[in-house]
């Protein structure tokens, strides 16, 4: 079974940070998942939202965002932000995690791709993304990529059918044994998110579902020890 931290860790640490993505991988799960976006100056950002602190990603240079990021700003609350590119979480965790790399938009195919070769994940990674296009994209620029295709409300079969991909991603409320069998039977394994009790774990496990991705990667990794007691 993969077990993944959702952005690597979401509550304890600032989501889609080192600090996130460490302690994924200190709580004994396989790896994380994180998400990448585009800034102005074509950087691949690792971020979920299409907006931080206030500005588009897609209108602002890396430096400006990070500079942005690392200040607290006028709001004593307010979290300073570790923000990383794509390469840097590559160049750090390659050796160690497994990685699933969800495209939030398009434009930055060919750029992670050529960050994934020279920093290949040596324990494997997926691409990912709800967007046809960028899967599509992905498989015309090499056929051998691992590709995932994300959803929150179940496709029609011949659009997931329709897809060169190697695995499916559903939210889990969408999983049940029987999908779980459909989808094996096309040659597709079935990765799904996000799963934060031990009562869906077990549900999930028994439905026969390849992997797990929650917010708590303690949790995640506990949990799925205790069903195997």
């Amino acid at each position: 079974m993969l077990l993944l931290g959702h952005r690597g860790c979401r509550g304890e640490f600032m989501e889609n940070t080192f600090a996130a993505f460490d302690h994924a991988i200190e709580s004994g799960c396989d790896g994380f998942e994180l998400d990448v976006r585009l800034s102005a100056d074509a950087v691949p950002v690792v971020w979920h939202d299409a907006r931080l602190r206030g500005h588009s990603i897609a209108r602002q240079e890396f430096r400006s965002l990070r500079e942005r990021c690392a200040s607290h700003g006028r709001l004593p609350r307010r979290r300073a932000i570790a923000l990383c590119c794509l390469e840097e979480v590559l160049a750090r965790y390659a050796h160690v995690a497994w990685m699933d790399i969800e495209l939030k938009v398009r434009g930055l195919e060919a750029q992670v791709v050529e960050l994934v070769r020279r920093y290949h994940p040596a324990r494997g990674f997926v691409f990912s993304s709800f967007r046809r296009p960028v899967l599509l994209e992905l498989h015309r620029i090499d056929p051998k990529l691992p590709l995932a295709f994300i959803f929150d409300r179940m496709p029609r079969e011949k659009t997931w059918r329709g897809l060169p991909v190697q695995m499916v991603k559903p939210s889990a409320q969408l999983v049940t044994p029987a999908r779980v069998r459909q989808f094996h039977a096309a040659g597709m394994k079935v990765l799904t998110w996000t799963v934060n009790h031990p009562l869906e774990m077990r549900r999930l496990s028994e439905a026969g579902v390849d992997g797990m991705i929650g917010d708590d990667p303690a949790l995640l990794k506990e949990g799925f020890a205790a069903l195997k007691m």
